[in-house]
Parts: C-alpha cells; structure tokens; sequence
C-alpha cells in the first residue's frame, strides 16, 4: 500500500510544481505598453491627408476642366463644319459679285438696236451673255423675280414709287437692276419701281 501512497505525493508535487512554473511563466511574461505616438508622425499622418484631399480636389478640377475642354472642341468641330459647308455652299458669292456689273454691262449692250453692221458683234455678245447666265445657274446663282411680284424688302430695294392704276399697292411695277440670290442669301436684291 505504500507504493499508492508514493505515487499519489509524486503526482501532487508535480502539480504543485507545475503551478509554480504558469505563476512564474506570468510573471516573466513582458507586458507590452501601448506606444505613444510621436507627434511628428501623427503631423506627418495628417498632412498626408490634406495632400491626399488636395490631390483628390485638383482631380475633381482636372476632370472639370477635360469636360469643358472636350465640350469646347466639340462645339469647334461642328462650327467649323458648319463654316465649310457655308463656305462650299457660298464660294461662288465673291466671284459673283465682280462678275455682276459685267453681267450688266453685256445686258445694256443688247438693248442697242442690232444694224447690218452690228449684227454679228450683237450675235457674239449675245452668246457670251447666255454663257454667264449658263455658269451662274450652275452656281446656283438666280435672278431675283420682280415685276408683277408684291415689294419685298428682303430682296427688292426701292428706289421710286409711282402711282399707277390696276395695280396693288406694294405691287413692282419695273425693275431698273436685276438682283441676284445665291443658295436662298440675296447677293445683290433688285432695284425696283413700287406702286403706291
């Protein structure tokens, strides 16, 4: 029976040293204070955000500004497209409007009574004149139309009034100056008698 009581000690004693080690093991363990942190690193921190912040705002301007500046170009792109399409529309307008005293002056020239003389010159001139007339339909170029027609100030420019009966008031009686429009845009309106 000793032998139990033996074994029972040993056992005892080693919980008792086993208790004594986690007590000693406790008190070797180091406690880990928290760190105080050190106010050039929380500056530091801080003013890492307010760069951050500042970055995200200058994004925010960036974006801002590419947005217009891509709304500008657009709104360029279709003007200059616009502008082509006048220009390609309307070329014809300068070239017609140094060309229109001459179309004048071939107009004057066949009011002359033709003589056996004149008549082949009058033939030439004639055909020049149909010429023209020929390259400023192909330009889309129109005489303005005016007698008969009520005065329009957009394309007739009324140079005398005359009082005549059987006709409207407003009505052209007679046209001085041919006009002429270009695609819809009047490049030179008409010079017109208009009834009272």
């Amino acid at each position: 029976m000793m032998k139990k009581e033996t074994k029972a000690t040993d056992t005892e004693e080693v919980k008792d040293q086993s208790a004594e080690a986690s007590s000693e093991d406790i008190d070797n363990v180091e406690v880990i204070e928290p760190e105080i942190v050190d106010e050039d690193a929380q500056e530091s921190a801080d003013d890492a955000t307010k760069e951050l912040e500042k970055a995200h705002k200058e994004k925010e301007e960036y974006y801002n500004r590419m947005l217009r500046l891509q709304a500008e170009y657009d709104n360029f792109k279709k003007r200059t497209q616009k502008e082509r399409v006048a220009d390609r529309k309307y070329k014809a307008q300068d070239l017609a409007t140094e060309l229109l005293p001459v179309l004048d002056n071939f107009e004057r020239a066949l009011q002359v009574e033709p003589t056996k003389e004149t008549e082949s010159l009058i033939e030439g001139i004639t055909m020049v004149y149909n010429q023209f007339k020929e390259a400023f339909v192909s330009q889309s170029i129109e005489e303005i139309e005016t007698v008969g027609t009520t005065f329009d100030p957009n394309l007739h420019h009324a140079v005398m009034q005359v009082e005549e009966e059987g006709k409207d008031k407003d009505e052209v009686v007679e046209e001085l100056q041919k006009g002429y429009i270009l695609n819809e845009r009047v490049i030179r309106p008409a010079m017109v008698k208009v009834n009272k």
